[in-house]
């Protein structure tokens, strides 16, 4: 299928082919008939794109922070991978779509196959978008001024925030898009409106809207004329549509207001306020978060738990389905909005308008070509000529920023072939598809478990799924590399255990790079040569990650301690060199008693007499390393500082190493994978101390929760 993508290195856009998606749980998967470029937003990205480096710092001062610290602690090459990976991901714009419902996912009601719907779906011919960001498009309402549906909600929302009763006044600073739909809400709502802009002919449509307005080209005192407007008493509320970095759109709502009016932000400005314009008239400030509530709620966007209406009256998909009552009824007209079509072949245009034409409003992408059967599998590029065949052929399940970026780069460069590169949406597939030269990209993973040209299958998924994809690859005789963790659950393990222990099984590995990091390689050979009980100090400065991300819900992310400390519980297992036998976690705990699960200390106890300490820590600052290790053993010290320095303290045969770039192993990781493919060797960890480790890391998560 087609879909327009955008570069955010260089603000280029291109309408690529990419596999289409499947209809996942929870999901309606959608034929595209016309989608709205929003004017706003993606003019904002794509200048954005188009700024060099430091106009993009310059846009982004928190990020340039982050960046400098990051440097400071993982050095400069590092940090410019990071950035420049980043800098690589495809945009995927739009979120203003109409279509046809062509399948439903698990779970989905209220929606048939053939519904005509609106939905915050991209610019693409199929698009797969969750059920509550979805509403039944109205008879009496075409597909072309259904798109305004989504930007519709917007305006909604800013409006309920100001709360305007009927007869008030109220200015709207702002008239593109959506502050004309907001100019048409409010009156609807029987409010008197005044419109500011710079634009005559957006100033016109206001009028043809019935608001009064202010044309800021000819030097009118906006507050001057609002204080008129409202009769000498002010205006009871100002919307703000307009996207500027100037605060000045705030600073002249403050002065045109009343006693005790309001103000809500929809669009984007500069936020350097006066205390004293608020103060004294005890003005009320309030930015509107998009459609509505459930806006970035992944329970209510992506898990499909609906608000109550009793408490919520108007959700993000409410808003919809009341933007599209008006406009059954007629009290939205947004065809007068529309400024340009284009189809879907021609939406680079679509973009070059947006991008020259300042006084662009509605551009409207047009969709001409029904979909006769969903390709979830496209070719992306032609197959490498080799002199010798590859004995590994890998498809990856998973294109995300670490599977994409990295693992596709470390098996290209062990000289893996790479056959098939799967993503849920199809896009970052066939991104990193073209990329790394794989032939094929696609969106379903029965793609790569079913074929006949891949023996090895690199998974890189959620951790959810990790487990499920180990099992069905390794039943259909592939060699499989996963991306820690193994699974989640001692259920799982087991599974894997039966199916991976047969005596015929392919080989499997996780991905525990940092027992392959160079100077990790030095210092086991260091302590091969030690017969002494050795004392292992892990220190990880984890970092912070909100409170709401996937990575701690037990069911998809099972928690940080499975999903990242296991890195470090194989690492010390490996350097031990003998099996872990006991295991003990201490969780910090807030005040009222709660454990913080993924802020703990870890003890491990090893055959040979052996400890060792994690203090696995997400309450520090990110401007210290990292990861330190330090081991004592036999009157000797041996410290590895993030992967960049190794030094020995008292240590014949260990002196100081310094790199000029961090690496953690993940190179030679995959290398050493791919190798014993070629070689029809055994896997490069043993199995026992897969299982071991990853039944350690079950154990210590479970405790590390009670």
């Amino acid at each position: 299928m087609k879909q327009l993508l955008q570069n955010l290195r260089s603000g280029a856009v291109e309408v690529a082919q990419v596999p289409a998606p499947g209809a996942a749980p929870g999901h309606v998967l959608i034929q595209t008939t016309q989608s709205l470029v929003s004017v706003g937003t993606e003019r904002m990205l794509a200048e954005f794109g188009k700024a060099n480096l430091i106009g993009k710092a310059r846009r982004q001062p928190d990020k340039v922070r982050q960046t400098m610290s990051k440097i400071k602690t993982d050095g400069l090459a590092a940090t410019w991978d990071a950035v420049e990976g980043r800098l690589d991901q495809p945009m995927t714009p739009g979120y203003c779509n109409v279509g046809t419902v062509i399948a439903l996912g698990e779970g989905v009601t209220g929606l048939a196959v053939g519904d005509r719907v609106a939905s915050n779906g991209k610019h693409a011919e199929i698009v797969s978008v969750p059920r509550n960001l979805c509403a039944a498009v109205p008879d009496t309402v075409d597909d072309a001024c259904a798109a305004f549906t989504v930007v519709g909600a917007i305006a909604l929302q800013g409006i309920r925030l100001a709360a305007p009763t009927l007869g008030e006044s109220v200015v709207v600073i702002g008239l593109g898009l959506i502050g004309l739909m907001t100019v048409q809400l409010l009156k609807a709502q029987g409010c008197r409106v005044l419109g500011v802009d710079f634009d005559p002919a957006k100033l016109a449509l206001a009028r043809r809207f019935g608001a009064d307005v202010v044309n800021l080209s000819d030097k009118e005192d906006p507050v001057v004329t609002a204080n008129a407007f409202a009769r000498g008493r002010g205006v009871d509320a100002v919307l703000i549509t307009a996207t500027t970095t100037s605060s000045e759109p705030v600073r002249q709502a403050a002065r045109m207001c009343r006693q005790r009016g309001r103000i809500v932000l929809v669009g984007v400005t500069g936020l350097e306020l006066s205390r004293a314009d608020f103060y004294e008239k005890e003005l009320t400030f309030q930015v509107s978060c998009s459609y509505g509530p459930g806006r970035y709620d992944s329970n209510y966007e992506e898990k499909g738990h609906d608000y109550p209406a009793g408490f919520v009256r108007w959700t993000e998909q409410r808003n919809f389905e009341a933007v599209l009552d008006m406009l059954a009824v007629g009290g939205l007209d947004v065809a007068p909005l529309v400024s340009h079509r284009f189809e879907i072949d021609e939406a680079t245009k679509a973009y070059e308008v947006l991008v020259e034409d300042g006084s662009a409003l509605g551009i409207l992408i047009a969709y001409p070509h029904r979909a006769t059967a969903l390709e979830a599998r496209v070719s992306v590029a032609a197959p490498a000529v080799r002199q010798v065949e590859p004995k590994a052929v890998a498809g990856f399940i998973g294109a995300g920023n670490y599977g994409g970026r990295v693992l596709a780069k470390a098996f290209k460069q062990a000289g893996c072939g790479l056959d098939t590169i799967v993503s849920s949406t199809g896009v970052a597939a066939a991104h990193y598809g073209r990329k790394f030269s794989f032939a094929h990209a696609a969106s379903d993973a029965d793609a790569v478990i079913t074929s006949e040209t891949i023996n090895t299958v690199v998974i890189a998924t959620r951790h959810d799924s990790h487990a499920r994809y180990v099992v069905a690859a390794l039943e259909a005789g592939k060699n499989v590399f996963v991306e820690k963790p193994l699974c989640l659950t001692r259920q799982e393990l087991a599974d894997i255990e039966a199916v991976a222990s047969r005596p015929v099984a392919p080989a499997l590995m996780v991905g525990f790079n940092r027992r392959f990091a160079p100077m990790v390689v030095r210092l086991k050979r260091a302590l091969e040569r030690a017969s002494d009980a050795k004392s292992f100090v892990m220190t990880v400065n984890a970092g912070a990650v909100d409170g709401d991300h996937w990575v701690h819900d037990p069911a998809e992310g099972g928690g940080r301690i499975i999903g990242e400390a296991c890195h470090f519980i194989d690492l010390l297992r490996h350097l031990a060199g003998v099996p872990i036998e006991s295991c003990k976690v201490t969780a910090l705990r807030r005040s009222g008693g709660a454990a913080l699960p993924d802020t703990a200390v870890i003890s491990l106890g090893f055959g040979d007499g052996s400890i060792g300490v994690i203090n696995y820590l997400a309450n520090g600052h990110r401007s210290f390393a990292k990861e330190r290790l330090e081991v004592f053993c036999g009157g000797r010290i041996a410290v590895l500082d993030n992967f960049r320095k190794l030094s020995g303290h008292g240590w014949p045969g260990l002196e100081t190493r310094r790199a000029l770039r961090q690496d953690k192993g993940q190179l030679d990781c995959a290398a050493a994978f791919v190798r014993c493919i070629e070689n029809g060797a055994p896997a490069p960890i043993a199995l026992g101390e897969i299982l071991e480790v990853s039944r350690v890391a079950i154990e210590v998560a479970e405790a590390a929760r009670q």
